[in-house]
This record gives C-alpha cells, sequence and structure tokens, in this order.
C-alpha cells in the first residue's frame, strides 16, 4: 500500500488527509509543524470545527497517523498557506520551509503534488528546486482546493477537480489518488494551466463583488435602492449580479487576484476592483462615524468578525479594519460573533449591546436575523451592510435604521 504524507494539517490539509485515509486505498500520514495540533488530533480531537469533520476522523483515525518528523513516503502532498506580502506578491515562505525538510527524505519517482493556491508557474519552480536539494527525480502534479468553510468535506468530495501534471508519469498516480475520495469529474490539463484557473475562479469573484458594491455607489448616487434595482436586473436570464456588502474576506478572493497579476503588465481591471473591495470596510467606518459625529466615545457594537455567514472563520474579515478604523477614531467598540473563538470577540450578545449608541452589522449570520435591539441606547443608529434587516420595521422600533449603500 502506498504511503501519502499530507504536508500541513489546516482547513484543507486536514480534511484531505481524512478523506484519503477514509478510502483505506493508502496509508496516510499528516505532518505539521504545530505541537499543540499535533497534540490535539493524537488525542482524538479536532483544532478546528467543521461539519461532519468530527464523524469523519473518527472512521478514518485507524488509517491515519500524524508525525512532526517527515520521513519517507511515496507522495507528499503539500497544503500549505501561501499568504500576500507587503508587495501584493504570493509569498511561498512555507512551501519553501517545507520543502528544505523534504529534501532530506526524498527518493527517485517521488510525486509531489501541490494544493497551496500560487502564482502560475509555482509548481514548475517547486519541483526544480526540490530536484536540485534533493538529487533525485521528482515527479510533480498541481491540485487546487475546491472547498469552503461550512461545506468542506461535501465540495471536496463532489466539485469538479482540475489536476495540472508537469510531466505524463505523474498523470494517472495523481489521478488515482484524487479518485479514491473524489467523486465529481477529473480534469487533466498542465500545471501552469491548472494553476491560473485556480486564480481565475477567484478573481471572477472578486471583480462581480466589486461591481456590486460599485452599483451600489452609482444608485446611491441617483437616489435609487441598489437591492431593488439588482433584484430586478437579475431577472434577466443571463445576468447575475452579486450583493454588495462590507467587502471581502477569507483566505481566497482578497489574496488569490493578486497572485494572478503579479510580475506582469496586464490586469488593471483586477487591480482596481481590489481597490475598491478593500475600500469598503473604510466606507462602513466613515458611514458610522457620520451617524455619531455629534458624540465622540460612543459606544459601537459590531456584529459578526467571520469573512461570511455561518461559519467561524474570520480570517481576512472586514470586520477586522472597521473596528480598528473606528477605535482610531476614538470609539468604544465591542465585537460579537456566535462562531468566532477569539480573546477579543464576544458571545454575550446582551453585554455588547447594552448602551450601544451604534450597532453595524458586518456578518449576517442567522443567528441575527430577529435580534432586537431594545438593550441599546435611545436613539441609537442600525448600519445594516449586508441588508438583513431591510423588511423589519427597525425605525417603528426606535432605530435609526441605514442601509449601507442604499442610504
Amino acid at each position: 500500500m502506498q504511503r501519502v504524507t499530507v504536508v500541513g494539517l489546516g482547513y484543507m490539509g486536514l480534511p484531505t488527509a481524512l478523506l484519503i485515509a477514509k478510502s483505506g486505498q493508502y496509508e496516510v500520514v499528516g505532518y505539521d509543524k504545530s505541537r499543540p495540533k499535533l497534540e490535539t488530533l493524537s488525542r482524538g480531537q479536532l483544532p478546528f470545527d467543521e461539519p461532519g469533520l468530527d464523524e469523519l476522523f473518527q472512521a478514518a483515525r485507524e488509517r491515519f497517523t500524524v508525525t512532526a518528523e517527515l520521513g519517507p513516503s511515496d507522495i507528499f502532498l503539500l497544503a500549505l498557506p501561501t499568504p500576500i506580502d507587503a508587495e501584493h506578491r504570493c509569498d511561498l515562505s512555507f512551501l519553501h520551509s517545507a520543502c528544505n525538510a523534504l529534501a532530506p527524505v526524498l527518493e527517485d519517482d517521488n510525486i509531489i503534488i501541490l494544493e497551496s493556491t500560487v502564482a502560475p508557474g509555482t509548481a514548475k519552480n517547486i519541483r526544480e528546486k526540490l530536484e536540485r536539494d534533493s538529487g533525485k527525480h521528482i515527479l510533480a502534479s498541481y491540485v487546487s482546493e475546491k472547498a469552503t468553510p461550512g461545506n468542506t468535506l461535501n465540495e471536496m468530495v463532489h466539485n469538479d477537480r482540475i489536476i495540472g501534471v508537469l510531466d505524463e508519469a505523474a498523470k494517472a498516480r495523481t489521478t488515482d489518488l484524487y479518485s479514491s475520495f473524489v467523486r465529481g469529474e477529473l480534469y487533466v490539463t498542465d500545471a501552469t494551466t491548472a494553476e491560473a484557473a485556480k486564480l481565475f475562479e477567484n478573481t471572477f469573484r472578486d471583480v462581480n463583488i466589486a461591481l456590486a458594491n460599485e452599483l451600489a455607489e452609482v444608485a446611491k448616487a441617483r437616489g435609487i435602492d441598489v437591492r431593488e434595482v439588482i433584484a430586478l436586473a437579475n431577472r434577466h436570464p443571463r445576468v447575475n449580479i452579486l450583493s454588495p456588502g462590507p467587502g471581502v474576506g477569507g483566505h481566497c478572493i482578497p489574496i488569490d487576484p493578486w497572485f494572478l497579476v503579479q510580475d506582469i503588465e496586464p490586469g488593471q481591471l483586477i487591480r482596481l476592483s481590489r481597490g475598491i473591495n478593500d475600500r469598503r470596510p473604510e466606507d462602513v467606518a466613515a458611514r458610522v462615524q457620520q451617524e455619531l459625529e455629534t458624540t465622540p466615545g460612543a459606544k459601537v457594537a459590531v456584529l459578526g468578525t467571520a469573512y461570511k455567514a455561518d461559519i467561524d472563520d474570520d480570517r481576512e474579515s472586514p470586520a477586522h479594519p472597521i473596528i480598528e478604523s473606528l477605535q482610531a477614531g476614538g470609539f468604544e467598540v465591542l465585537a460579537h460573533d456566535p462562531l468566532v473563538r477569539s480573546p477579543t470577540v464576544s458571545q454575550d450578545l446582551n453585554s455588547v449591546l447594552d448602551g450601544a449608541q451604534c450597532v453595524v452589522l458586518v456578518t449576517d449570520h442567522k443567528a441575527y436575523e430577529d435580534i432586537t435591539f431594545e438593550r441599546c441606547a435611545l436613539g441609537h443608529a442600525v448600519v445594516d451592510t449586508r441588508g438583513l434587516w431591510q423588511d423589519r420595521n427597525l425605525a417603528d422600533a426606535g432605530s435609526r435604521y441605514i442601509r449601507f449603500g442604499c442610504d
């Protein structure tokens, strides 16, 4: 039985490792540099929450082990963070560190599968580095992740996957591995094309969100309701305008478009869209400051720090720059989220709302749909960045209701 070592046991790496292990076709080892994470997994516990993951973990535990020391393996699957650096370039430091650790244990014809989101051409460079450092002949593929927090396991199993290979010898082995748990279609191409396809996906979403945010500003300038206009425009069979909001978050959409345009001149629309979406949190903070200009130091309740509804992931969430801007403006800011666990985020909604002179909805969790605001200060403002409460008569309940992007 072939051994697969999954390097990086985060939001994507751990579910992937467990799905492969559950198939029963491979021996699976999970490697991570985080000792606390490995200790948690060794105790039979998970380092983060994800629907269905605990059941999968229990089903796969007999065929899954974790380690802090890399050893020989037939297949190495790299699922490591690739953050953005100060120059808006793909930071490969985690990948390079993993390569340095891998080189001494590689053998001829080992296959390296890169799942991290990277700039086009990275898989080829990673293979060249590994061959240079190890002196071995390495096979390599690129397979982009296809999942979103809150629905990770379903999407990993049922979404189509794109397999990008650097050499024909890697094709069959990579396809066999993913066939062990993927029920969607597998499409094979070259590695650079597969890397670009992943970036195209998230760039499409970023540009379309930017369009929605820009349309909100156009509609506001013309005195019309952007959400009503979008709903009507979307009745056209070939139109699907997204919803405007406070910005974008997560580990993909705010970051991946930059990887696509790094080192090249084309891509001005992509860069412009990134700027539009990155400015939205500042616009939200400015709207709050406008409402509270006569009450310096007012208490502001921020509801939702996850980057989207009903998940516990707050990576790159627009809530963070909104909170920072408001604090810099001298306001007392308290944040609540029913799912995010953080020392700076409360799970006590009442204490966050008590005496608040402004409530800012950043994340439209279902838990917020029917909340009331009687604990807030008299004459408080409600800034709804998602349109969650637009059908409620909050003004009749004593709130100054502002639909961000409309009012």
